[in-house]
């Protein structure tokens, strides 16, 4: 399998990214569910209003991330990112979220209203294939 399919697989498949901030040099990590949209280039994830990450990304934007494997050890990682608040809503996206995750419907109907959808942006992902895979692709808008 070529390493570009093998990322569109993985941003696909896999439901979950330990995405890590950092503010003051005190570095930050949790799990996420995501969705990545490749048209435009970016993956998309919902937080709670309020929430303690929203003030992280407000002093510092820069993210990084990695995918989790779901059966195997193939993963994505990006080391430079940029996190911003969308312009879309969780119900502009809703349709892709519940094909990839079909539970999050249930989500989206009962806290749709306390949920800010937002954007992580970058250019250069590491594909890991297994232990002896690991190929860097540019992704071009």
């Amino acid at each position: 399998m070529k390493t570009t399919e093998a990322f569109k697989q993985i941003m696909n498949e896999q439901t979950e990214i330990a995405l890590a901030t950092s503010v003051e040099e005190m570095p930050n990590v949790r799990i996420v569910n995501f969705i990545y949209d490749e048209a435009k280039k970016c993956l998309f994830f919902s937080t709670f209003k309020g929430n303690d990450k929203i003030i992280e990304f407000q002093k510092n934007s820069n993210v990084s991330f990695t995918t989790i494997p779901n059966n195997n050890t193939n993963h994505v990682r990006v080391h430079y990112a940029k996190v911003k608040k969308s312009d879309l809503t969780v119900y502009d996206v809703a349709e892709q979220w519940i094909k990839k995750i079909p539970s999050y419907e249930e989500n989206i109907r009962q806290a749709g209203p306390m949920l800010e959808l937002y954007e992580i942006h970058f250019s250069k992902v590491i594909v890991i294939l297994g232990m002896n895979s690991k190929e860097t692709l540019e992704l071009y808008c």
